[in-house]
């Protein structure tokens, strides 16, 4: 081995959902939007002039920083924009978790949470979930270095109630806490999408004003179809982005794209659009619960727009593979705890009656 790779930095990376170049493929395994994003984002990058894109951007994103504000009813300067949520919670770790205590998150979670820790070199402790994946809230109350979770969870989709989360709050005043929403939007209820509601009841955001050390993260990969623009947010205490923003500036200053940035003040000028395509995904998915449950198969309840399936009769890994070779892609973890479970997205209509015909003719 050459004696330069002594000093390399080795880390497991984090492993990213498939994307394969298959004609035909229904892809239900990376939680991608199945509906465009608004006409009113495709104008926007039809409209920009080669002049804005020879210049660099702003990098203070400015004008996404007041379109996240104004959405989220917060000021602009508790806003912090980044590359997408992923940038947006590596920029956290760096900035939070600096004090030589372990952090704590589920250990079943998003599997990039141990990879920033580890690149970072923060200590950190996985915390089990029960037998019904859910977060046990005493397992937080105790000393550590700082607080990370999603809510709802990932893969599981699992929501934490806010009062639960308020709990949590409550016994880690002294660290940061981050929660990170990338799949709030799909908790919604139906009357909060009719009634043009921004912040779903169950999102953290409602707790801001309560709590300095709360930090938000979410984006628009999801319930917004713009996971090709890489468009992430947080929202917390003024304090708390100052602290983000001092990083970034250390990091790099330019992170959002010009094209970034205008697509992303066009979709929350059209949110209307979204709100619709969001009640259609939870429509589906609460008919696909069903449809699946007469399957057999179990699952905890989802407020995500993704189902984490299995069955007590068929393995997992089987049912990936055979579901591959019919061109249907679905998400499997060979993962201690969860290697009989399924992670399927919620796609369109037709996408899921070609998933359950399928599954129909394998089970039954």
């Amino acid at each position: 081995m050459p004696k330069w790779e002594n000093n390399v930095r080795r880390v497991i990376p984090y492993t990213p959902g498939e994307q394969p170049k298959i004609r035909d493929l229904i892809k239900l395994n990376t939680n991608e939007n199945p509906y465009p994003p608004s006409e009113r984002v495709l104008e926007a990058l039809r409209n920009l002039e080669a002049e804005t894109l020879r210049r660099y951007p702003d990098p203070a994103s400015a004008l996404l920083t007041e379109a996240v504000a104004k959405h989220c009813g917060v000021s602009p300067d508790r806003v912090f924009v980044g590359v997408g949520s992923d940038d947006v919670l590596a920029m956290s770790f760096l900035t939070f978790f600096a004090s030589g205590r372990p952090i704590l998150f589920p250990d079943i979670t998003y599997s990039f949470y141990d990879v920033w820790a580890q690149l970072f070199r923060i200590p950190y402790e996985t915390q089990p979930l029960d037998e019904n994946f859910r977060i046990v809230n005493r397992d937080y109350y105790r000393e550590n270095g700082g607080i990370i979770f999603p809510n709802p969870n990932a893969p599981t989709g699992v929501l934490k109630g806010l009062d639960e989360v308020h709990r949590i709050l409550e016994h880690n005043r002294d660290v940061a806490v981050i929660v990170d929403e990338a799949y709030i939007d799909f908790s919604g209820t139906e009357e909060e999408l009719k009634s043009g509601c921004n912040v779903p009841a169950s999102s953290a955001l409602n707790l801001i004003d309560e709590f300095d050390n709360l930090l938000v993260v979410q984006t628009s990969s999801k319930s917004m179809s713009l996971a090709g623009m890489r468009i992430g947010w947080a929202v917390g205490s003024s304090r708390m982005i100052r602290y983000l923003n001092d990083v970034k500036y250390s990091f790099n200053s330019y992170t959002m794209s010009q094209a970034a940035i205008a697509a992303g003040c066009a979709a929350f000028s059209d949110m209307d659009y979204y709100r619709t395509c969001t009640a259609k995904i939870i429509a589906t998915r609460e008919r696909v619960k069903s449809e699946l449950s007469e399957l057999g198969f179990r699952f905890p309840d989802s407020g995500a727009n993704f189902l984490f399936v299995t069955h007590p009769e068929y393995k997992a890994a089987d049912l990936f593979r055979q579901l591959r070779q019919e061109k249907i892609l679905v998400r499997y973890f060979d993962k201690p705890r969860i290697d009989n479970y399924l992670r399927i997205t919620i796609g369109t209509d037709a996408q899921m009656n070609a998933l359950i015909a399928f599954l129909k003719k394998t089970i039954c």
